[in-house]
């Protein structure tokens, strides 16, 4: 395991999360985005004004840093309420490791800390946490091994005619 330190992000920390995305979601996305939807989405999910926003609808950044000082990875979780079974759902918006990080564990330490912000801030006994992936990453083989299951899958207009094509996997927690 990765000995690193996953802090709470705030508004100092947003550069270092763009910069970041700037790296492992280009790299994660390369071969199944176009140029075009990688710029849309950029803009879209990371630029400067889009990340303060997020954090004033309820989006939770965690910043994964080795050593302290440098970033290695980075979550965001948003609680969204209550299924009509009664269960707290949560999204995990984003949980990515920096390539040169990956394979040494640090993903599952990411996800702990989703969990462990989930179990910290749920108000109901029951809580999901569920996450959108592009049914043609590779990641979704990660998140099955961490025992989300998927849920369903959807072909979601985010603008600009462009499309992201998930499956909706989770987890009670």
């Amino acid at each position: 395991m990765l000995d690193v330190s996953i802090i709470k992000a705030g508004l100092d920390d947003l550069q270092t999360i763009h910069d970041m995305a700037q790296v492992v979601f280009r790299h994660t996305y390369r071969e199944i985005l176009s140029p075009e939807q990688m710029e849309y989405m950029m803009e879209w999910m990371y630029s400067l004004p889009n990340l303060r926003k997020q954090l004033d609808q309820g989006h939770v950044y965690y910043i994964a840093l080795k050593g302290s000082a440098e970033p290695c990875g980075y979550i965001s979780v948003q609680r969204e309420g209550t299924d009509s079974d009664g269960i707290e759902v949560f999204h995990l918006q984003k949980i990515y490791v920096m390539p040169t990080f990956q394979g040494g564990g640090l993903g599952r330490q990411l996800f702990d800390k989703a969990v462990s912000h989930v179990n910290t801030y749920r108000t109901s006994p029951r809580a999901r946490i569920e996450l959108n992936v592009n049914r043609s990453n590779p990641a979704v083989e990660f998140y099955s091994h961490l025992g989300l299951t998927i849920l369903r899958q959807g072909d979601f207009h985010i603008g600009n005619g462009f499309y992201m094509n998930d499956y909706i996997m989770g987890i009670d927690v």
